[in-house]
């Protein structure tokens, strides 16, 4: 009896000795971040939480942030960064452009007990734009070419009404959720598309409290069915004591730092209360409707 807990004993100080071990080869764990707020913005709400990590991981940690969706899904195909935030375009796009080489693991749990959001389309309270049949003939920006409710969802449900590319006079991308919205704020486009997870929280509510738009510029004007959460994804090529380790300290935010969790997701308007674990059969049909989209576009080119 005495050999068998001897034995276990330094079987179990081995596998914990090969869990920590990831620390030698990743003494900096880089972070991706979407482009859906401007960079500013970015960085001021997720930094508390780049140095809960550290804490919690024992290594120093980056926030990277990128002009465009695109160029945090190439930094993760080029194993640039080692985990990031990403919406479910952005996931299946970067599962594409790494042939299945990325993991999801945690995705948003709302004070609802919901895991979805939604992909609006907002215009001008006073434009007298409040449907879908009054933006003929206007211009419809979308956010951009990999984000899930700022493009793929709301041109997807929308082609099944109208014929998008005669319908509108022009579908631009902004570049980014505030961009566009700050756009129709200002009269350069008609209306665009982004998000909200409920009537009170999402990117244009965000940009009221934040005072770059005032209160009542801008409405939703349709909705799309509910979206499923993006998520927290790793590279698939990392050692599996980091993913562990990335997921616990994410998963555990909440309630070890619930400041800082609140800041990250929204501040006072925030409505997400934690995460859940995912996996990939969640996310298969964003992929098969980006599918869809490459195989739209391909006939209209």
């Amino acid at each position: 009896m005495r050999l068998l807990t001897m034995t276990a004993l330094i079987a179990l100080t081995a596998t914990a000795a090969t869990a920590q071990n990831w620390k030698t080869d990743y003494q900096v764990v880089k972070f991706g971040i979407l482009s859906s707020e401007n960079e500013k913005d970015r960085i001021v709400r997720y930094t508390p939480f780049e140095k809960y990590l550290e804490q919690a991981l024992g290594v120093d940690v980056e926030i990277f942030t990128a002009g465009s969706y695109d160029g945090v899904i190439q930094a993760m195909a080029a194993d640039q960064i080692e985990f990031a935030f990403l919406g479910s375009s952005a996931y299946a796009a970067a599962y594409t452009e790494t042939k299945g080489g990325v993991v999801p693991l945690l995705a948003s749990l709302q004070n609802d007990g919901s895991t979805g959001y939604y992909s609006i389309i907002v215009t001008r309270c006073d434009s007298g734009l409040n449907d879908l049949a009054s933006l003929e003939g206007k211009v419809m920006a979308f956010a951009d070419p990999d984000s899930t409710s700022g493009y793929a969802v709301p041109y997807f449900n929308l082609s099944k009404l109208v014929d998008l590319k005669t319908y509108f006079a022009a579908t631009p991308f902004s570049g980014s959720h505030e961009a566009g919205v700050q756009a129709v704020a200002n009269g350069t486009f008609d209306a665009a598309a982004t998000f909200q997870n409920n009537e009170s929280n999402g990117i244009f509510q965000r940009m009221v409290t934040k005072g770059m738009i005032e209160e009542n510029t801008v409405c939703p004007i349709w909705q799309s069915p509910e979206i499923t959460s993006g998520p927290l994804t790793a590279r698939g090529n990392l050692p599996e004591g980091l993913i562990d380790a990335m997921k616990a300290a994410v998963m555990a935010v909440p309630e070890k730092e619930p400041a800082v969790f609140k800041q990250m997701t929204g501040g006072e308007d925030s409505t997400q209360k934690g995460y859940v674990a995912v996996d990939h059969d969640r996310y298969q049909w964003i992929i098969d409707m980006r599918d869809w989209l490459k195989e739209d576009r391909r006939k209209s080119g």
